[in-house]
Protein backbone atom coordinates (compact mmCIF):
# COMPACT_ATOMS: atom_id res chain seq x y z
CA UNK A 1 0.00 0.00 0.00
CA UNK A 2 1.31 3.40 -1.02
CA UNK A 3 0.78 6.63 0.85
CA UNK A 4 -0.21 9.40 -1.59
CA UNK A 5 -0.01 13.11 -0.71
CA UNK A 6 -2.55 15.54 -2.17
CA UNK A 7 -1.35 19.13 -1.71
CA UNK A 8 -4.08 21.73 -2.00
CA UNK A 9 -6.06 24.67 -0.70
CA UNK A 10 -9.44 26.22 -1.36
CA UNK A 11 -10.90 26.57 -4.84
CA UNK A 12 -9.43 23.32 -6.18
CA UNK A 13 -11.10 21.92 -9.29
CA UNK A 14 -13.64 19.52 -7.75
CA UNK A 15 -13.20 16.54 -10.09
CA UNK A 16 -9.41 16.94 -10.32
CA UNK A 17 -9.25 16.20 -6.61
CA UNK A 18 -12.16 13.80 -6.22
CA UNK A 19 -11.43 11.39 -9.08
CA UNK A 20 -7.74 10.73 -8.31
CA UNK A 21 -8.49 10.62 -4.55
CA UNK A 22 -11.20 7.99 -5.03
CA UNK A 23 -9.12 5.94 -7.52
CA UNK A 24 -6.13 5.95 -5.14
CA UNK A 25 -8.39 4.66 -2.33
CA UNK A 26 -10.05 2.06 -4.59
CA UNK A 27 -6.59 0.77 -5.52
CA UNK A 28 -5.88 0.12 -1.83
CA UNK A 29 -3.60 3.09 -1.23
CA UNK A 30 -3.82 5.77 1.45
CA UNK A 31 -4.55 9.32 0.23
CA UNK A 32 -3.57 12.14 2.61
CA UNK A 33 -4.80 15.72 2.08
CA UNK A 34 -2.08 18.24 2.98
CA UNK A 35 -2.85 21.93 3.18
CA UNK A 36 -1.44 25.16 4.52
CA UNK A 37 -2.93 24.19 7.91
CA UNK A 38 -4.33 20.99 9.42
CA UNK A 39 -8.05 20.51 9.91
CA UNK A 40 -9.00 23.26 7.44
CA UNK A 41 -12.29 22.80 5.58
CA UNK A 42 -11.67 23.30 1.85
CA UNK A 43 -14.35 23.88 -0.76
CA UNK A 44 -13.92 23.05 -4.41
CA UNK A 45 -14.33 25.81 -6.94
CA UNK A 46 -17.70 24.45 -8.06
CA UNK A 47 -18.82 24.04 -4.43
CA UNK A 48 -19.80 20.39 -4.93
CA UNK A 49 -16.82 18.85 -3.15
CA UNK A 50 -15.60 19.66 0.36
CA UNK A 51 -12.65 18.12 2.14
CA UNK A 52 -10.83 18.70 5.42
CA UNK A 53 -7.04 18.71 5.38
CA UNK A 54 -5.44 15.81 7.22
CA UNK A 55 -2.17 17.62 7.89
CA UNK A 56 -0.36 20.93 7.53
CA UNK A 57 2.59 21.20 5.15
CA UNK A 58 4.77 22.23 8.11
CA UNK A 59 4.03 18.90 9.85
CA UNK A 60 4.79 16.40 7.07
CA UNK A 61 7.92 14.77 5.73
CA UNK A 62 8.01 13.87 2.01
CA UNK A 63 9.95 10.68 2.82
CA UNK A 64 6.75 9.30 4.42
CA UNK A 65 4.94 9.36 1.05
CA UNK A 66 5.20 7.36 -2.17
CA UNK A 67 3.56 9.76 -4.64
CA UNK A 68 2.24 13.31 -4.92
CA UNK A 69 -0.94 14.61 -6.58
CA UNK A 70 -1.56 18.30 -7.23
CA UNK A 71 -5.16 19.06 -8.26
CA UNK A 72 -5.84 22.07 -10.46
CA UNK A 73 -8.25 24.97 -10.17
CA UNK A 74 -7.17 28.05 -8.23
CA UNK A 75 -5.59 25.97 -5.47
CA UNK A 76 -2.11 25.68 -7.08
CA UNK A 77 -1.85 29.46 -7.23
CA UNK A 78 -2.63 29.65 -3.49
CA UNK A 79 -0.17 26.93 -2.38
CA UNK A 80 2.76 27.86 -4.62
CA UNK A 81 3.47 30.98 -2.56
CA UNK A 82 4.28 28.80 0.48
CA UNK A 83 7.98 27.85 0.25
CA UNK A 84 7.39 24.59 2.18
CA UNK A 85 4.97 23.43 -0.54
CA UNK A 86 7.61 23.99 -3.23
CA UNK A 87 10.27 22.23 -1.14
CA UNK A 88 7.91 19.31 -0.45
CA UNK A 89 7.31 18.96 -4.22
CA UNK A 90 11.06 19.19 -5.00
CA UNK A 91 11.78 16.34 -2.57
CA UNK A 92 9.49 13.99 -4.49
CA UNK A 93 11.41 14.75 -7.67
CA UNK A 94 14.78 14.34 -5.93
CA UNK A 95 13.69 10.85 -4.85
CA UNK A 96 12.20 10.00 -8.26
CA UNK A 97 8.71 9.55 -6.81
CA UNK A 98 5.65 10.11 -9.02
CA UNK A 99 4.35 13.70 -9.15
CA UNK A 100 0.96 14.04 -10.87
CA UNK A 101 -0.12 17.60 -11.74
CA UNK A 102 -3.29 18.44 -13.66
CA UNK A 103 -4.61 21.64 -15.23
CA UNK A 104 -3.24 24.71 -13.35
CA UNK A 105 -1.07 22.51 -11.10
CA UNK A 106 1.80 23.06 -13.53
CA UNK A 107 2.29 26.35 -11.68
CA UNK A 108 3.48 24.36 -8.65
CA UNK A 109 5.96 22.44 -10.81
CA UNK A 110 7.30 25.73 -12.17
CA UNK A 111 7.51 27.23 -8.67
CA UNK A 112 9.48 24.16 -7.51
CA UNK A 113 11.79 24.62 -10.53
CA UNK A 114 11.15 21.08 -11.81
CA UNK A 115 10.18 21.56 -15.44
CA UNK A 116 13.21 23.06 -17.15
CA UNK A 117 13.97 20.80 -20.11
CA UNK A 118 11.00 18.53 -19.38
CA UNK A 119 7.93 17.85 -21.49
CA UNK A 120 4.63 18.73 -19.83
CA UNK A 121 1.05 19.71 -20.58
CA UNK A 122 -1.48 21.87 -18.73
CA UNK A 123 -4.55 24.00 -19.10
CA UNK A 124 -3.78 26.24 -22.13
CA UNK A 125 -3.86 29.51 -20.16
CA UNK A 126 -0.65 28.62 -18.28
CA UNK A 127 1.21 27.29 -21.35
CA UNK A 128 3.35 30.45 -21.63
CA UNK A 129 4.20 30.37 -17.91
CA UNK A 130 5.47 26.80 -18.24
CA UNK A 131 7.42 27.53 -21.43
CA UNK A 132 8.99 30.55 -19.68
CA UNK A 133 9.99 28.19 -16.84
CA UNK A 134 11.88 26.12 -19.43
CA UNK A 135 9.37 23.37 -20.20
CA UNK A 136 8.62 21.81 -23.55
CA UNK A 137 4.81 22.23 -23.60
CA UNK A 138 2.63 19.88 -25.64
CA UNK A 139 -1.14 19.58 -26.04
CA UNK A 140 -1.81 15.95 -25.04
CA UNK A 141 -4.23 14.12 -22.76
CA UNK A 142 -1.44 12.89 -20.50
CA UNK A 143 2.32 13.41 -20.59
CA UNK A 144 4.82 11.30 -18.69
CA UNK A 145 8.35 12.69 -18.45
CA UNK A 146 10.14 10.42 -16.02
CA UNK A 147 8.34 10.70 -12.68
CA UNK A 148 6.34 13.79 -13.68
CA UNK A 149 2.82 13.16 -14.97
CA UNK A 150 0.76 16.06 -16.34
CA UNK A 151 -2.69 16.43 -17.88
CA UNK A 152 -4.73 19.34 -19.22
CA UNK A 153 -8.25 19.20 -17.79
CA UNK A 154 -11.02 17.14 -16.17
CA UNK A 155 -11.69 15.32 -19.46
CA UNK A 156 -8.19 13.81 -19.12
CA UNK A 157 -8.73 12.38 -15.63
CA UNK A 158 -9.09 8.75 -16.75
CA UNK A 159 -5.67 8.72 -18.47
CA UNK A 160 -4.12 10.89 -15.74
CA UNK A 161 -5.22 8.60 -12.91
CA UNK A 162 -4.37 5.40 -14.81
CA UNK A 163 -0.83 6.72 -15.42
CA UNK A 164 -0.43 7.74 -11.75
CA UNK A 165 -1.55 4.32 -10.49
CA UNK A 166 0.76 2.57 -12.99
CA UNK A 167 3.76 4.56 -11.70
CA UNK A 168 2.82 3.80 -8.08
CA UNK A 169 2.57 0.07 -8.88
CA UNK A 170 5.85 0.18 -10.81
CA UNK A 171 7.67 1.60 -7.78
CA UNK A 172 6.07 -0.84 -5.29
Amino acid sequence: MAKVAFIMDEMFEDSEFQVPYERVKEAGHEPVVIGLEAGKDLAGKKGKVRVTTDAAISDVDPSEFDALVIPGGYSPDKIRVEPKMAEFTRQFDAEGKPIAAICHAGWMLAEANLIKGRTVTSWPSIKTDLINAGANWVDQEVVEDGNIITSRKPDDLEAFTKTLLAQIEQRA
